[in-house]
């Protein structure tokens, strides 16, 4: 090797320049892994604070969840005080059936979510559900705490 000549007579300046004007065919996915990754923690630790609603202690039970579906809930809350609330908007009771019906044009489903304080009486509930029924929904799913009492076959 004399005088930056390689053994097949090529030089070795020519070779390097040869490298260098390639375009570079592969692309480089790993920063917008790394984007992605981000962005997917972010929301798993955002949406459950994203959860919109007035608070309530609501009772607790030993059912389990109901499925959930492709159309956002409509929620129907009472409140300890009274105040019933269709998702985050207080509504009076003399207007609750009409917005109902309104409500119940627009959606495709005709599920809700009940959501009662426990210190809310049986009869307000009861009432709550007629004005459901009476708005258009008849499939009311009750919102409840996981981890309340079981009845059991034995009494106890």
């Amino acid at each position: 090797m004399a005088g930056g000549v390689l053994e097949g007579g090529e030089r070795r300046g020519r070779r390097r320049s040869r490298r260098r004007a390639r375009p570079m065919s592969e692309i480089n996915v790993t920063p917008f892994v790394d984007v992605m990754m981000v962005l997917l923690i972010i929301f798993m630790v955002a949406a459950p604070l994203l959860t919109v609603g007035v608070p309530v202690e609501l009772p607790k039970t030993a059912a389990t969840a109901l499925p959930s579906e492709t159309e956002e809930p409509l929620t129907i809350t009472v409140a300890a005080d009274g105040r019933i609330l269709i998702q985050s908007t207080e509504t009076p009771r003399g207007q609750l059936i009409s917005k109902l019906r309104a409500i119940a044009a627009e959606r495709a489903s005709d599920r809700v979510f009940l959501r009662a304080d426990g210190a809310v009486s049986y009869e307000v509930v009861m009432q709550v559900m007629g004005a459901l029924n009476a708005g258009g929904f008849s499939n009311i799913g009750l919102v409840t705490d996981i981890g309340g009492p079981t009845l059991s076959e034995t009494g106890q």
